[in-house]
């Protein structure tokens, strides 16, 4: 996925770079904001894929550098966990202005506790989301211990934070101290999202204990197991992007009806690949899927690959069929199963004379049914099942009609 790149301005005047993840249909369910960890960037592998997968779950997500970071402008000595939490409340009345008023905010480390203090002035956020956030902004101070007593002195001092050069004002260490989350967390009235690992080494699991004990219902904690604090296993940050979509569902006030369609383009299907792999987002009037590749062939493996759906387009239209058919004959078919298999097999009649021996698709097709039924019954559901209308159109000609579409 190519995220659309915006810039927007801060209180300040300063224009902070920003992506927006849009899901495939253009239309999101509802907006999101990201926060990015401390010296981390919007470009910071976690925050990408954790977006597409929001994403991919028809969310859209705006991730944008802090002041002073990644592509934005200021500096970053200038800046303190406040200003981090002013960027937040502007980023999102950029996305109320531009777009739509963000529903929910997700917060990564230092990025978890900074939109914890926006929420509070945003009144449409229903939902927060945090990982791996510590419990007290001033633990990121640990990442610096030796430089404390110099920026004390001198009023800032140069630090290395994983192996990049940055300067930290004695401004920003006493902004830390004063930003207490325990009273905060008693008066947050939105639903909260904790999402920790208990192998987290940089920003400890009691952090997270501390956070879920101060906060009040409703509130949530998923341990994110096997993780490490930067989230860097691809696998792991697509689990949080999935299961963040997942629990908002239920705490995310969103308006419109249930069952409101996906696509209102006059399209049935739509479908889009971008970015590394093979990972394709699929989009129906009302459904949403994920079309893959196995890892062997350099996919993500994150759903099916196009002959999986293809089988599954054919046993369950067959499955569909034979269930109308039995429904209406009033038979007892309680249950029907389809095993599908596809391979190439050589046809020595071909079709081409042009060819001694041509290969043709094989659909192998194995029906399980259940039910009190007597032979011919199912002799005669064995027939229907060739009726079904998936199964006529892979067997009749087709003509498939391709066009470029201008942009």
């Amino acid at each position: 996925m190519n995220p659309k790149k915006l810039t927007f301005k801060n209180r300040k005047g300063l224009d902070l770079a920003a992506h927006l993840y849009e899901p495939l249909d253009q239309v999101p369910i509802y907006y999101a904001v990201f926060a990015h960890c401390f010296t981390c960037s919007q470009n910071f592998s976690a925050v990408k894929r954790i977006s597409i997968a929001l994403s991919q779950q028809g969310i859209a997500v705006l991730s944008f550098d802090f002041t002073g970071l990644g592509n934005s402008e200021g500096a970053f000595e200038e800046s303190n966990f406040s200003s981090n939490i002013t960027d937040l409340k502007d980023a999102a009345d950029f996305l109320e202005n531009t777009y739509q008023a963000p529903k929910m905010l997700v917060g990564h480390s230092l990025g978890g506790a900074a939109v914890l203090y926006a929420s509070l002035d945003l009144p449409k956020v229903t939902a927060v989301v945090t990982i791996g956030a510590p419990a007290f902004p001033e633990h990121v101070t640990h990442l610096f211990t030796e430089s404390l007593e110099q920026i004390e002195k001198l009023g800032s001092a140069e630090v290395k934070i994983g192996g990049r050069p940055f300067r930290i004002s004695k401004e920003f260490v006493d902004d830390l101290n004063q930003k207490p989350l325990e009273n905060l967390l008693k008066n947050l009235k939105k639903s909260l999202l904790i999402v920790h690992s208990p192998q987290d080494e940089i920003v400890g699991i009691n952090n997270a204990s501390e956070l879920y004990h101060a906060a009040r219902h409703p509130k949530s904690f998923v341990s994110l197991d096997g993780s490490d604090h930067m989230i860097s296993k691809k696998e792991d940050s697509q689990y949080v992007g999935e299961l963040i979509s997942s629990w908002s569902k239920r705490y995310v006030l969103v308006e419109g009806k249930e069952g409101e369609k996906y696509l209102t383009d006059g399209n049935q299907v739509k479908v889009r690949l971008s970015g590394p792999g093979y990972t394709t987002e699929i989009k129906t009037p009302y459904h949403h899927m994920i079309a893959d590749e196995p890892l062997e062939v350099g996919g993500n493996n994150l759903g099916p690959n196009p002959y999986d759906f293809l089988m599954a387009s054919l046993g369950s239209c067959t499955a569909m069929t034979l269930k109308m058919y039995a429904t209406r004959k009033k038979w007892d078919l309680k249950e029907v199963t389809v095993f599908l298999n596809h391979d190439k097999v050589h046809l020595n009649d071909s079709k081409n004379p042009n060819e001694k021996e041509s290969k043709v698709s094989r659909f192998t097709r194995i029906i399980e049914l259940e039910g009190d039924l007597g032979e011919d019954q199912r002799q005669r559901l064995l027939e229907i099942s060739h009726r079904c209308p998936v199964h006529r159109t892979l067997e009749e000609d087709i003509v498939i009609q391709t066009l470029i579409k201008k942009s």
